[in-house]
């Protein structure tokens, strides 16, 4: 069983192969914000909608000087057809182990079947991050149909900047 990450703790930086080559970091001090959507995997149709709606809002998280990234289990070869079948041009990053995806206390599914996919999966998840690595934003799900709403994210990290508090940290 993986916990959750505390807010306003460290995000555990994890470094994973990109589609189109070289890596991306998750995590850790940065010049910018980061925001990480973790996605299913090619199998998934609402990852298919969700992310092709988060590159259309690209220029609007560029904006306010955030990275955003997403990121699967899914071997290369899916991770590559799923940015090209979305035509994504934010990073991809792959090949999330089930151990990382504990580490970021994600929620794991095993495929319903053999069409389904080949391998455990997360469950969507989004971390944002502050320029110090610091997790400002976490929305873990168990299933397909939770998604956080862009528009919100997008004022959420403009609030963020402006010195907002993370939020739910009472133990």
């Amino acid at each position: 069983m993986s916990m959750k990450l505390p807010a306003g703790s460290d995000l555990p930086a994890m470094t994973l192969a990109a589609v189109g080559g070289g890596e991306v970091t998750l995590g850790g001090a940065r010049d910018g914000w980061q925001a990480i959507f973790v996605y299913r995997g090619l199998h998934c149709p609402i990852c298919k909608t969700y992310l092709g709606k988060l590159e259309a809002k690209l220029g609007e998280f560029a904006e306010l000087g955030t990275e955003v990234v997403a990121v699967s289990g899914d071997p290369k070869d899916k991770a590559e057809a799923f940015a090209k079948e979305v035509g994504l041009t934010m990073p991809v990053a792959y090949d999330l182990s089930v151990a990382q995806m504990r580490d970021l206390g994600l929620y794991i599914s095993t495929p319903r079947s053999d069409t389904e996919t080949d391998r455990p999966f997360p469950e969507p998840a989004l971390f944002v991050t502050t320029p110090e690595g610091k997790l400002q934003i976490v929305e873990i799900a168990n299933a397909p149909f939770v998604r956080p709403d862009l528009d919100l994210i997008v004022r959420g990290l403009n609030r963020g900047r402006e010195g907002y508090p993370v939020r739910g940290t009472m133990a």
